[in-house]
């Protein structure tokens, strides 16, 4: 019996981490200065759909900031009482930005609904220019944060964020024309309205990716079964049982695994390492633990059921009777 483990290049993972903590620092500040001419703005023009994309602005700044301490305490070493360390924190901030953006969105779509019925005037060349200037800002933080959305959760978050605050900007630019032209200023609720579905539409696919790693569900793409009759195919290997896959971050995914050898093969060595180094090349897992058995007694224990169909021995209806029947 014995248990093998495989891990990838760290070195390049801090790398990685390295320059998503920059960008996103320079995404915070540029939000963060926004947010407060924004803010003022809405104030000033008495502008609803301005101060929602304050708002959102707002959640931004702290979903960045949050991001950037969740990649930095990341990076903290594990210990013996966090021994996968530090890594799930990503995780963890981006589900609170989600939330964070939600709660945004029941207050914009209150004070909307507020003022839809009882419009009040808003200065729309004021909103005009204070839109423009933020569409401007934010596809300037947009470009920063494009080329690492994919690298960490935290900066398709933050990405996500940026595009729908530079779509309510869009809406908000036009709100203001609008109001120029005809001094109709319920649009003004109305694209506050359309901000708020927005944001709701944007966070929703990502809240649901960081529920799914929070409750150690499979990860996206990834097929438990096809992943158990490819290890099976492997010579020498009886069958499969046990397989977990979950991710630990966003960019890394944990396999575990108890592989039984068939009575002919006794080379164990030889067994993990083309396991591990399979199901990194094939599947993208980070780190493997595979527990190799030379019976099926542990299977019986742990699950008196014939092996999945696909990944058992040879005699597919093997099955052990139990001690003492």
């Amino acid at each position: 019996m014995g248990i093998g483990h495989l891990h990838s290049d760290k070195n390049s993972a801090n790398k990685s981490e390295d320059r998503a903590q920059a960008r996103i620092a320079i995404a915070f500040l540029i939000t963060c200065v926004y947010m407060v001419v924004e803010t003022i703005g809405g104030i000033v023009f008495n502008s609803l759909a301005l101060l929602a994309d304050a708002g959102h602005m707002f959640s931004d700044a702290m979903a960045l900031g949050v991001s950037w301490f969740a990649i930095r305490i990341g990076k903290r070493n594990a210990n013996d009482r966090l021994t996968y360390g530090f890594r799930r924190a990503e995780i963890l901030a981006a589900f609170l930005n989600c939330i964070a953006l939600w709660a945004i969105v029941v207050w914009i779509f209150y004070e909307a609904i507020q003022r839809i019925f009882t419009p009040g005037p808003v200065e729309g060349i004021g909103m005009f220019s204070v839109a423009t200037l933020g569409l401007v800002l934010n596809l300037a933080i947009a470009a920063v944060l494009f080329s690492k959305r994919q690298e960490s959760l935290n900066v398709k978050a933050a990405f996500l964020h940026v595009l729908s605050d530079a779509l309510g900007s869009i809406g908000a630019l036009v709100a203001g024309l609008i109001i120029i032209w005809t001094s109709a200023f319920w649009i003004d609720p109305v694209i506050s309205l359309l901000i708020g579905v927005l944001i709701l539409i944007s966070s929703g696919s990502l809240l649901h990716e960081t529920v799914n790693i929070l409750m150690e569900g499979v990860p996206k793409g990834m097929d438990v079964s096809a992943i158990e009759a490819e290890i099976a195919k492997i010579d020498g290997v009886c069958c499969v049982y046990d397989l977990h896959i979950w991710n630990i971050s966003s960019k890394q995914v944990n396999l575990s695994a108890h592989v039984v050898l068939s009575e002919r093969c006794q080379d164990s060595e030889r067994i993990l390492r083309e396991i591990g180094q399979m199901v990194r090349r094939d599947f993208g897992v980070s780190h493997s633990t595979i527990q190799i058995e030379t019976s099926h007694d542990n299977k019986w224990l742990s699950d008196p059921r014939f092996c999945r169909p696909g990944t058992s021995c040879e005699a597919r209806n093997y099955r052990r009777t139990e001690p003492g029947v």
